[in-house]
């Protein structure tokens, strides 16, 4: 056994001594021993533990792979993921002044990926364990809102009804306003039987909607979702902020940056999140790759009362970006890319001289590298808020606000 010095923690939540070395579940300034293979160490002890540690608020924390961070307390975490975000500045050459981080509640999140299998005795549903293919069943988690613990028991079903023995099904569950939304991949091929058997599952789970590989299977009601003033049923398995909270703090960031702008567009726009909410005050253009999604955003502002006009276009913008001169007539600009950020899209910003712009990001990396893009261009970086709510995980989300000095 080795004993070590841990330094600070890594982009994934594990600690780091000189080497480096990498240690699991370990915190700065906690001296620990283990067994070194390679960059990894194993079998760690805690020999000198952190002020900051904390005895892990749920049992499954030991086993369970999908939080990374209990050990830590809140206050560590905050400050960690606010540095994180600060780091990636720095290396970009950026400045900008910190709100304080909003972090989502336990027990909060509304959608969770869950894994399940056929098992000899019926099936096991759950999340995977720390650094392994096992499902562990997670019964008493504290991250997914307690709606979603039904969702286990429908995986097992699901799996025994419709999986193989040699495969994993993925279940994605989402809490709606009117049950259940599951999406399921990788289970058998439909067929008429299967369709019978799914249909009953459905009705007895009282879901509101179940898809079997992106199809639609059953649907007691429709599984909406809010988004302002407007409802909308997105499709199977589409993106959704992770709680309720940590899209109120996101929305109310971008709601504050646009101000009274009167034309504003969306880019990257998913089913709305902030377009639908921000057409309370502006004409809003909304700009998304996947058409099933924009078409459940056009569904809900249509169905919704008292907003402005919402335009919606289908077009990739990672491989074909809106230009700069398509880009000038907005006042205000939203853009949320994925988790690699948006070069093109970015670049073509720059050359708009659109005088605001909300940049919603899920990597501190790539924003950074993005900012750095517009701040060249005559933009301004004025504030960062950091929003967690992927609790006790190494994610990180932000919105910052940009503006041309000038304008």
């Amino acid at each position: 056994m080795e004993q070590f010095e841990i330094q600070r923690l890594g982009h994934q939540g594990d600690g780091i001594a000189p080497g480096p070395v990498f240690a699991p579940l370990t915190l700065p300034g906690e001296v620990v021993s283990g067994v070194r293979d390679g960059a990894r160490l194993s079998d760690v002890r805690i020999l000198t533990p952190s002020p900051d540690r904390v005895a892990p608020p749920c049992r499954h924390f030991k086993s369970c792979g999908g939080c990374l961070l209990q050990h830590a307390g809140d206050d560590f975490v905050a400050d960690w993921k606010m540095q994180v975000v600060r780091a990636a500045l720095d290396a970009q050459g950026l400045q900008a002044a910190f709100r304080p981080i909003q972090t989502s509640p336990p027990a909060s999140r509304r959608r969770a990926g869950i894994s399940a299998r056929r098992t000899k005795k019926g099936a096991t549903a759950g999340f995977h364990g720390r650094a392994s293919g096992t499902i562990i069943e997670i019964p008493d988690c504290q991250v997914i809102h307690p709606d979603l613990r039904s969702a286990l028991a429908v995986a097992e079903r699901l799996a025994i009804v419709g999986a193989s023995r040699k495969a994993e099904l993925s279940v994605m569950a989402t809490r709606s306003a009117n049950g259940l939304d599951i999406a399921v991949t990788g289970g058998k091929p439909l067929n008429g039987p299967l369709r019978v058997a799914l249909a009953q599952e459905a009705e007895v789970a009282k879901l509101a909607r179940l898809a079997w590989d992106d199809e639609v299977v059953a649907t007691r009601l429709p599984p909406v979702q809010t988004m302002g003033r407007a409802q909308v049923t997105p499709p199977p398995g589409a993106f959704l902020q992770a709680t309720e909270h940590g899209q109120a703090a996101l929305m109310a960031a971008v709601t504050e940056i646009v101000g009274d702008a009167a034309q504003a567009i969306d880019l990257f726009a998913g089913c709305g999140t902030f377009a639908l909410p921000l057409a309370e005050r502006a004409e809003v253009t909304a700009v998304e790759g996947d058409a099933a999604m924009l078409d459940a955003l056009d569904k809900g502002w249509r169905q919704a009362q008292g907003l402005k006009r919402v335009t919606t276009q289908t077009r990739d913008l990672l491989r074909n970006p809106l230009m700069a001169q398509d880009l000038t007539r907005f006042e205000a600009a939203v853009i949320d890319p994925p988790r690699a950020g948006a070069q093109a899209q970015v670049a073509e910003l720059a050359r708009s001289k659109i005088p605001v712009i909300a940049l919603v990001s899920c990597n501190p990396v790539t924003f950074a590298r993005d900012a750095r893009v517009l701040v060249d261009a005559g933009w301004c970086l004025d504030w960062v808020q950091v929003v967690d709510q992927f609790r006790w995980s190494p994610h990180v989300e932000l919105v910052a606000r940009l503006h041309i000095p000038h304008i």
